[in-house]
C-alpha cells in the first residue's frame, strides 16, 4: 500500500473512531469558528455536505444559514461526467436519494442546479490537511475536477474553498500534486489554517 493510501486508511480510521459526544462537540465548535468569518457572513450561496464516515459535521452550521436566509447547496454526483460535481439546493423540504457511494444527496430535479463557478462559498470535506493548507480528499477527485477551472490563469475565480475537519486529521506535511486545488483556507473544531 502507498504512503497516501495508508494515511487515508489511518486517518479515516481515526475520525470514525469519535464517540457521538465527541462529534456534536467538535460540531457546536466548528460552527462557533466559522460564524464570525467574513467570507462565511458576506456569502449568499454556499454549498456544504452532510457528513458521512466520520467527517466532521457541518449541520449546525446548514441550520444557521437557513435561519440567516442564505442558500445552502449540497454536492450532487454529475449523471453523466465521471468523477464531477453538481450542486442543487438544501432545504429542510429537499427529497433525499442515496448515491452510488450510499451518501445522502439531493435527488436531481431538472433545472435545479448551480454552477459551481457561481456559488460564493464552499465548506468541503476532507480526509487530511497540513498546516499549509493542503488538502487530503478520498482519492476520486471530484472537487479537484469540478473546480479544476480555479487552477487555470485565465480562470474564473469562482468561489473561496475552505475545507473542513477535526483537528485530529492535522498531519505534518502532505505532498501536493499538479491537479490538487489549492483551498482558501482550513477550519477546524479548533482554529483556521494557515
Amino acid at each position: 500500500m502507498d504512503k497516501r493510501k495508508q494515511l487515508r486508511k489511518q486517518i479515516r480510521s481515526l475520525r470514525r473512531s469519535l464517540t457521538p459526544s465527541q462529534q456534536n462537540t467538535a460540531a457546536q465548535a466548528l460552527l462557533r469558528n466559522m460564524r464570525t468569518r467574513q467570507d462565511f457572513r458576506r456569502a449568499k450561496s454556499i454549498a456544504m455536505y452532510l457528513p458521512n464516515d466520520g467527517e466532521i459535521d457541518p449541520t449546525p452550521l446548514i441550520k444557521l444559514c437557513w435561519k440567516l436566509g442564505k442558500e445552502v447547496y449540497l454536492p450532487v454526483l454529475h449523471p453523466i461526467l465521471h468523477n464531477r460535481l453538481w450542486f442543487v439546493p438544501y432545504t429542510q423540504k429537499t427529497p433525499m436519494v442515496r448515491n452510488i457511494y450510499s451518501i445522502r444527496e439531493p435527488k436531481l430535479e431538472p433545472g435545479r442546479r448551480k454552477a459551481a463557478w457561481a456559488l460564493d462559498l464552499v465548506l468541503l470535506p476532507l480526509v487530511a490537511f497540513d498546516p499549509k493548507g493542503n488538502r487530503m480528499g478520498m482519492g476520486g477527485g471530484y472537487y479537484d475536477r469540478t473546480f479544476a477551472f480555479k487552477g487555470l490563469k485565465k480562470g474564473m475565480r469562482g468561489p473561496d474553498l475552505i475545507g473542513l475537519a477535526h483537528e485530529i486529521q492535522r498531519v505534518e506535511e502532505l505532498p501536493v500534486e499538479g491537479w490538487d486545488i489549492p483551498l482558501t483556507t482550513i477550519v477546524t473544531d479548533a482554529k483556521s489554517y494557515p
